[in-house]
């Protein structure tokens, strides 16, 4: 679970609430018709835009973004290079029975290419297909969410002008135009909440999501092709390092460092 998505998400609407009620009751911006304008506005045009197959995917991405759980790169790197060694003594075939425990569906299906014996090139092809097609999947999801908050703005706006004319159209009973604009402008309210506090901030999720899939991808896609080419796999493992964040190859650096200045001199390895 994702505890700062579902932080971010209760206590900015906490905040706004509590704000609200400080100053007078929740009931001022409750509106029915307001609600449906932007809520159903937004989702019109959403399907306008987008196949009703892309939109309804993206329902199922938001599981990733309340449900996320992520890969250590550093998990994987240990994984392919004991793999690897395994394969450098025992053979690739020795690998087959490891495959079943291995939870990365990823990695899974690359060492599997391996022990079925194809050839080098056609196991990057599959599976850079893969990654192609499952960052395009990602990259449909965050940007229809970025659309949905493009448009419940301007929905916000929509309902704020119908409430102004309705307003203006009973301009002789000075006594309505204070609660007709407040109706007016809370449109406008829900259109920006739904937008910076919903829609926006779950496309930059996602669309981080994605980046950070697409590096473990392809560190899983270069740990394959080390392992099916029969290399070192201390190379690879300096190899696959450069995947890592800055802050993360310095840990490992300060390790290996730590590491060697614990020994005495003269000691035997």
């Amino acid at each position: 679970m994702d505890i700062a998505t579902i932080v971010g998400i209760i206590s900015g609407i906490g905040l706004i609430v509590v704000s609200i009620t400080m100053n007078s009751g929740l009931e001022l911006f409750v509106n029915a018709p307001s609600i449906m304008i932007v809520v159903g506005g937004t989702v019109a045009s959403t399907l306008i835009a987008y196949p009703l197959n892309e939109v309804l995917m993206v329902l199922s991405l938001l599981r990733r973004i309340f449900f996320h759980q992520r890969s250590d790169a550093r998990v994987l790197i240990k994984k392919l290079v004991e793999t690897s060694m395994q394969a450098r003594t025992g053979g690739v075939l020795s690998i087959e029975n490891q495959l079943n425990a291995i939870k990365n569906e990823y990695l899974r299906k690359g060492l599997q290419l391996v022990v079925d014996g194809m050839s080098e090139g056609g196991i990057l092809n599959l599976l850079k297909i893969e990654e192609v097609n499952t960052r395009k999947r990602h990259q449909t999801g965050w940007e229809i969410f970025a659309e949905m908050g493009k448009y419940a703005p301007a929905f916000g706006m929509v309902g704020t002008l119908i409430g102004l004319i309705q307003m203006l159209a009973n301009l002789d009973d000075p006594s309505t135009i204070g609660p007709r604009m407040a109706v007016a402008m809370i449109t406008t309210f829900y259109g920006s909440i739904m937008a910076n506090l919903i829609f926006i901030p779950m496309s930059v999720k996602l669309k981080r999501r994605s980046q950070e899939e697409t590096i473990l991808m392809n560190l899983i896609m270069e740990g394959i092709r080390s392992i099916r080419s029969g290399e070192n796999p201390k190379l690879m493992e300096d190899k696959l390092n450069k995947f890592l964040s800055s802050e993360e190859q310095k840990k490992i650096e300060k390790s290996l460092k730590g590491g060697k200045s614990s020994k005495k001199p003269g000691e035997k390895k």
